[in-house]
């Protein structure tokens, strides 16, 4: 249930932080907000400005004038506010927590309008440049949640080493390091008997030696200590696998200037692992069966959590950066692709027809979908095997 939980949460939080940044846009540039659904349909309430106050309304299943259940209203209540305008925006909060969705009037897709009829308030009126501020600010929003995660992440836990000694200063949960009993504290001199006076010496000696059993010596207390650890492996972002024992060295507290600069390189690192993951695939040194969908998510996220809030939200940041990412890519039915279709718009100077923009997006619909069910066989696999 804590997996479950766990997952909901994250994947429930960006996608709304992903839909927010739509919405702003779209009332930056005046377009009318039809909906803002907090998770997928059915609706389980909603609140809708309307002239003069709101509306709420709670749906249920009811019976309809055929004597049939319907899902429909089965509790509503008007809130006056006197010279309330009301933009007409339906917020609303769905059964299905895992996304969400802006519709805004004259938006053009798949799934939403068909059609438009040029009034100043929809999309399709409104300049290019516009059209592609609304498109990309998801994307945006994405990015800047994942940057103000790790720069948090920076000023609680201090990121700047104390100095280059290679003094324990402190060790992952679970990790080789921890099992075999090494402190915060001890200072490692010899890997397999190799003289160490540097941290970036110590980095050196073990990072070659993924899951190998290796010796290292240590000071505790002015005494000398021997351990033998095996370590684990890891890949970092050139797709490089280098060995593990689960320790860092000593830091102090991150100023405000340096926890910006530490938010700002590991939101880089973590666009730099998708294009290296991207690349890794299309050059085959990685499988496509090695992609990982919700289940793996949910997995992630609930390993995540059991460790502690920093993991947990250090693994929101990256899939921030992983939906922000995957967003802008311009393939039909994502932001990119409709960023796409816009500019191919401003170099011939002229709209797509209508069909040609549906056809465009569900042929997108289809790749994507197809997509999907291959990541999801993908997680199935996982999670029985």
């Amino acid at each position: 249930m804590t997996y479950i939980i766990a997952f909901a949460f994250l994947i429930s939080f960006l996608v709304f932080v992903h839909e927010l940044g739509h919405y702003l846009a779209a009332r930056s540039i005046g377009v009318k907000v039809e909906r803002f659904s907090v998770g997928f349909p059915p609706r389980l309430g909603t609140f809708t400005s309307i002239p003069g106050g709101w509306k709420i309304n709670i749906f249920f299943y009811k019976k309809n004038a055929d004597n049939k259940f319907e899902w429909q209203p089965v509790w509503s209540k008007k809130i006056q506010r006197k010279g309330k305008k009301g933009s007409g925006t339906e917020y609303c909060l769905a059964i299905i927590p895992f996304g969400g969705y802006v519709k805004v009037a004259g938006m053009v897709d798949e799934s939403m309008d068909s059609s438009f009829s040029h009034k100043p308030f929809e999309l399709m009126s409104k300049p290019r440049w516009q059209q592609i501020w609304f498109m990309s600010a998801g994307v945006l929003m994405n990015t800047l949640v994942a940057f103000l995660i790790y720069t948090g992440l920076a000023l609680n836990n201090g990121a700047v080493p104390v100095s280059d000694s290679p003094i324990i200063g402190q060790l992952v949960p679970g990790a080789p390091a921890e099992s075999s009993n090494l402190m915060p504290g001890d200072v490692i001199q010899s890997v397999n008997g190799k003289e160490i006076s540097s941290w970036e010496g110590l980095v050196s000696e073990v990072t070659p030696l993924p899951n190998e059993n290796i010796e290292l010596s240590f000071l505790r207390d002015g005494r000398k200590n021997t351990v033998n650890i095996t370590t684990t492996a890891q890949v970092n972002v050139r797709g490089d696998t280098l060995g593990q024992i689960g320790i860092g060295p000593e830091v102090r507290e991150a100023t405000f200037s340096e926890s910006i600069s530490i938010g700002v390189s590991r939101t880089m690192n973590g666009f730099g692992m998708i294009i290296y993951s991207i690349q890794m695939l299309t050059t085959g040194q990685a499988k496509f069966d090695q992609l990982g969908g919700p289940i793996m998510i949910g997995q992630l996220a609930g390993q995540a959590f059991d460790l502690g809030l920093n993991y947990y939200f250090g693994l929101m940041a990256l899939i921030s950066c992983n939906l922000a990412f995957l967003n802008i890519l311009p393939i039909p039915g994502l932001d990119g692709g409709h960023i796409f279709i816009t500019l191919i718009e401003g170099a011939i100077r002229r709209p797509l027809t209508l069909r040609t923009r549906m056809l465009i997006q569900q042929a997108g619909t289809v790749l994507l979908l197809m997509l999907m069910i291959s990541v999801m066989i993908n997680d199935i696999g996982r999670l029985f095997g």
